[in-house]
């Protein structure tokens, strides 16, 4: 076997404080996610990690609830831009997806259930994001903002109120999409105990 890389994004530090971690026994977490921090990381039944993801938990403990999917190169708990005044770490409700490239950063940030945050959207610290709200690909929702339940974020702050009733249909389509990707990724829990 050669030791070549196959990967073409650069190698993943894996320096750092080994966090405690409560894990649900039917949790998928692959064995290349990266979990660092001094506070609890909690990842409850039926939530998917993808390789590459990162989850710190320096500033704060890090809860992830029921069914959520978490996307490669997904950063849970990143260095907030002030902190000085930060304290608290993230909580994600159930059913929520954090896609790949999101930055979501510590500080008492809230994400509430059946969320979607899309591709390379970043969450600042001390966020309070409602119930079934999108936050669309490459939008900023700004520091301590409050977003309301079922709301759409755009990109430069413009949202909007959404008014279509397809939550119980995102939820029945998330379990089957989880389904799937538990089949899919190699699941290493006992790596981060």
């Amino acid at each position: 076997m050669s030791s070549k890389r196959h990967s073409i994004l650069p190698a993943v530090d894996r320096s750092g404080p080994k966090p405690p971690v409560i894990f649900s026994s039917s949790l998928t977490i692959s064995g290349n996610a990266l979990l660092q921090g001094t506070h609890s990381i909690t990842m409850q039944s039926e939530t998917v990690i993808h390789p590459r993801s990162r989850f710190e938990s320096h500033f704060g403990s890090i809860l992830v609830g029921r069914r959520c999917l978490i996307y490669e190169r997904a950063h849970l708990g990143a260095r907030p831009s002030d902190v000085a005044s930060t304290r608290g770490g993230i909580a994600l409700g159930d059913y929520v997806t954090v896609e790949a490239g999101c930055i979501v950063e510590a500080g008492g940030t809230e994400i509430g259930e059946c969320t979607l945050v899309q591709a390379g959207a970043k969450i600042g610290c001390g966020a309070k994001i409602g119930k079934n709200c999108t936050i669309t690909p490459k939008s900023i929702v700004p520091p301590g903002a409050i977003i309301p339940d079922g709301t759409v974020i755009f990109s430069k702050g413009k949202r909007r109120t959404d008014q279509r009733d397809s939550y119980d249909q995102r939820k029945l389509s998330m379990v089957k999409q989880l389904g799937v990707l538990r089949k899919m990724i190699p699941s290493d829990p006992d790596k981060f105990k």
